[in-house]
């Protein structure tokens, strides 16, 4: 007999039921990934326009590092205090403010008087930055509540792709928007584009954010409360998320080798426009934009890999592929500065977008396979990491790059990224070698890291399993 409440999952109506859902909730989240692509345009448009605007109304190259130093702090800020805001608030009003904002401190920009002007650029760099890590963060941590935790490779895929679709025609237009139309206009239209994020975000049902903390109490009446009185009081937010990380050596080392590669990220930024002019001092944009063209299709060719691997698997790449990732991407890096003739830097810069594109969806698949009540956390610590890394990177190579040839530092920069990838490798191997088999050994019991029994037997953050989608070791 069927029960009362509807069809059983054995049944073929349940599981007709079951297909409709999740196509309700994939088509919702491409309309999301189309929003967010829009704002992202508007970010990396900003990124330009805003720091030619810097430029021209200071007249002072500091002006531009001031700038972008602040844009990062603000951005660290945020990464500390986002997951104390995701277990009091939902995942949704978090996206949509963080639109909303961006959106009004440009207007602000475009509104403030000449005499006002520098302290609005400021207050800009502190919102842009604070928000953008928000609205991030507040999106892949509620990822698997959305599209659900089989579909996270997917999802992270097509955010990703979106993202780098909009990263070079961001990049491609800014010069021309500005160019053609000034700067204010360049101001609107970057304001429209989070404006129609938040549009987007707000007719969608988007769910992740606050309530995560009774999913930590389920258990029990006992761990309930626990779970609110955790959520409710604010200061206990950090140590819950450095303790979860530190008894998760994995996944600690993990966000550690984000924030080099973060570091190493720096290097080449810096030093792409350095080595473009020296190959050609009359038209130094031609080779920068044309890299980062060419790292996009291979950055968007290997979302396109993973959404089919992961469709037809029903597997995902994991920690091992962020380990290999890096490791293929850094040494890209270092090769595309290395004097090779044109065709074979672009094969460089193909494959350094491709392994970049793999790291990616690696990184935000494992840290998805947290419990909700510290997913939240690891992602804002995640940020952290990454603004640090890139804001000291910044502050070094610029200082090396005086002294020393752009390979140069290139090189010992993502060297570094090499180094601590092959130690992350080995203590995945390790930690994998000392396990039994069986899901529920002694160093496989679901209580491990504050891990629930459900993600104990499908995927282990702390161990650096792949993620809980594989059902092998293949």
């Amino acid at each position: 007999m069927g029960s009362a409440d509807g069809p059983t999952a054995d049944e073929p109506d349940g599981g007709s039921r079951k297909t409709r859902d999740t196509a309700v909730s994939e088509r919702r989240f491409r309309f999301l990934v189309a929003g967010y692509a829009v704002s992202s345009y508007g970010t990396f448009l900003n990124m330009v326009a805003l720091n030619l605007f810097v430029y021209e109304t200071t007249g002072r190259a500091l002006a531009m590092g001031l700038f972008m130093a602040v844009r990062l702090a603000s951005g660290f800020v945020a990464g500390l205090v986002v997951g104390g805001l995701l277990a009091r608030f939902s995942a949704k009003s978090i996206m949509l403010w963080a639109n909303v904002g961006q959106g009004a401190v440009m207007l602000v920009l475009i509104l403030a008087p000449d005499s006002l002007v520098t302290g609005a650029l400021m207050a800009v760099s502190v919102v842009i930055g604070a928000c953008g890590t928000l609205f991030m963060v507040a999106l892949r941590s509620s990822i698997p509540e959305m599209v659900g935790e089989d579909r996270r490779a997917w999802a992270n895929s097509l955010s990703i792709t979106g993202r780098s679709m909009a990263m070079v025609a961001g990049f491609a237009s800014a010069g021309v928007v500005v160019s053609l139309v000034g700067y204010t206009a360049a101001f609107l239209l970057d304001m429209a584009t989070f404006v129609i994020c938040a549009v987007t975000v707000a007719l969608l049902p988007i769910t992740g954010g606050k309530g995560a903390g009774s999913e930590a109490g389920a258990s029990g009446p006992s761990g309930a409360g626990k779970g609110e009185k955790e959520a409710k009081s604010g200061p206990r937010w950090r140590p819950v998320a450095f303790l979860a990380l530190a008894a998760a050596p994995g996944l600690g080392l993990m966000v550690a080798l984000r924030g080099v590669d973060a570091f190493g990220s720096s290097s080449h930024n810096a030093a792409l426009p350095i080595y473009s002019t020296s190959l050609d001092a009359s038209n130094p944009a031609v080779f920068v934009s044309a890299f980062w063209c060419v790292w996009a299709l291979g950055n968007i060719g290997a979302q396109q890999v993973i959404q089919r691997y992961t469709q037809r698997t029903g597997k995902t790449v994991g920690a091992l592929g962020f380990g290999y990732g890096t490791v293929v991407m850094s040494a890209a890096f270092i090769a595309a500065f290395a004097g090779f003739p044109l065709a074979v830097t672009a094969v460089i810069a193909l494959i350094a977008g491709a392994a970049d594109g793999l790291t990616e969806v690696a990184y935000t698949s494992h840290l998805q396979t947290l419990p909700a009540t510290l997913r939240g956390h690891a992602f804002g610590l995640s940020a952290t990491f990454e603004n640090l890394g890139f804001g000291v990177g910044m502050i070094l190579v610029a200082a090396a790059l005086d002294r020393f040839s752009p390979l140069a530092v290139v090189g010992w920069s993502h060297g570094a990224a090499i180094v601590v990838a092959v130690v992350f490798l080995l203590r995945v191997a390790a930690l994998r070698r000392a396990e039994p088999a069986g899901p529920m050994g002694p160093a496989g019991g679901a209580g491990r890291a504050g891990l629930r029994k459900e993600e104990a037997v499908e995927g282990r953050p702390d161990r650096g399993d792949r993620d809980g989608a594989e059902v092998s070791r293949g």
